[in-house]
């Protein structure tokens, strides 16, 4: 194995010796010694390195006689293995271990009580020092939150802002998507994942996952390699969401979820909460509503979030998601559908028509894209799609 390994930081190098690495990588795979444990010994010892080369008699003045004969025990010949391999893969291209002393360290995650010890990352490391804002949601998402959350990342990316985000279906993936879409100049992107950082998960983002990497976005996690995709895992790689970014904005949500969750460690961090309103039937739309009750911004467009954290720009001319085609057409049915789905039988109601003279200017509404179909036998306004 190198003496060293060199973990690449834009045109500089940074060099980490094996012995700093593996030390931090060791406390960071000890049993019964989490995050917060961990940092509380760190101010004991400053380095990992310290920590395991003090006696038992040091070690036992501020820990448990079993943490303290734990810490001073030879290294397990699995976690032995795991370190070496976990160092090899961090000489790989584009590949990084990145530690409280790494330069690339984002300052907004070391300020949390449970800062991750040891981040695992493939990418471009710069973003992590850009302005981050998180943008997370359901995974399944209705057509509308898809457009939002790609057209609010495409709208904060293309100011110059990283999208940060978890990979997962729905929103995630639109998130991404939408900040890719600004092109790698831009804010970027960063997806933080719920596995190792050897794993996509799911295996159906691989693409995207790929997309991220070659767009120059940055791909993090702070579970070992070969770590699967499990439940507890996922609040854990939500709380770096959040604690990477300047604030969280919430786009479709059940009142029980993971957004949610993330939601509600950004303001226990003092982030900046932001929650896009939807309709009052959908479930979906409930999550946000809550979070809008409880104090978080409401907001419609990209420029209102930039507004709020830039308030020195100025407000600039907004899209509103829900804005109509240029050209209504003139007709008792088109007047009758609002922006939440409608049904056939809710629509004859509301305008008296005759079934027949309902059906046709339903197929002519639809054949004109003023109105989109959903599932079961629903109507909506179609919307123009244009960015926040």
């Amino acid at each position: 194995m190198p003496d060293a390994v060199r973990v690449k930081l834009g045109g500089m190098q940074n060099t980490l010796s094996d012995e700093a690495l593996a030390a931090w990588l060791r406390l960071s795979l000890q049993p019964g010694v989490g995050p917060i444990h961990a940092h509380r010994l760190l101010q004991c010892f400053t380095q990992p390195c310290a920590l395991y080369q003090a006696s038992y008699a040091t070690l036992r003045a501020i820990v448990s006689a079993p943490l303290a004969a734990q810490l001073v025990a030879p290294l397990s010949q699995a976690d032995a293995q795991y370190i070496e391999r976990a160092l090899r893969w961090a000489t790989e291209s584009g590949q990084s271990l990145i530690t409280p002393d790494h330069a690339y360290y984002p300052e907004r995650l070391r300020q949390l009580p449970d800062a991750p010890l040891v981040l695992y990352a493939c990418g471009a490391l710069r973003r992590l020092e850009q302005e981050a804002l998180a943008l997370v949601g359901a995974r399944n998402a209705t057509p509308d939150g898809l457009d939002h959350a790609h057209a609010f990342a495409l709208y904060l990316a293309e100011h110059g802002f990283v999208v940060v985000s978890g990979l997962a279906h729905g929103i995630d993936a639109a998130a991404h998507r939408g900040a890719l879409k600004a092109g790698s100049e831009r804010g970027g992107t960063i997806a933080v994942l719920g596995t190792g950082a050897d794993i996509i998960y799911p295996t159906a983002h691989r693409a995207l996952a790929d997309d991220i990497l070659s767009s120059d976005g940055l791909i993090l996690s702070e579970f070992a390699l070969g770590c699967p995709a499990l439940a507890a895992h996922f609040p854990k790689r939500n709380r770096i969401v959040a604690g990477l970014s300047l604030g969280v904005v919430v786009v479709e949500a059940a009142l029980k979820s993971g957004s949610l969750i993330t939601a509600r460690l950004a303001v226990e961090m003092g982030r900046e909460v932001f929650a896009i309103p939807g309709s009052i039937h959908s479930p979906l739309s409930r999550g946000p509503h809550s979070l809008i009750k409880q104090g978080a911004k409401l907001v419609e467009s990209g420029a209102d979030i930039l507004a709020e954290l830039r308030p020195d720009a100025g407000r600039l001319a907004a899209y509103s998601p829900a804005s109509p085609r240029a050209q209504a057409p003139s007709s008792p049915t088109w007047n009758a559908i609002g922006y939440d789905p409608i049904t056939e039988e809710q629509l004859q109601r509301r305008t008296g028509l005759p079934p027949a003279q309902l059906q046709v200017e339903l197929f002519t509404l639809e054949l004109e894209g003023h109105i989109e179909r959903r599932g079961h036998g629903q109507f909506v306004r179609a919307r123009a799609r244009t960015a926040c």
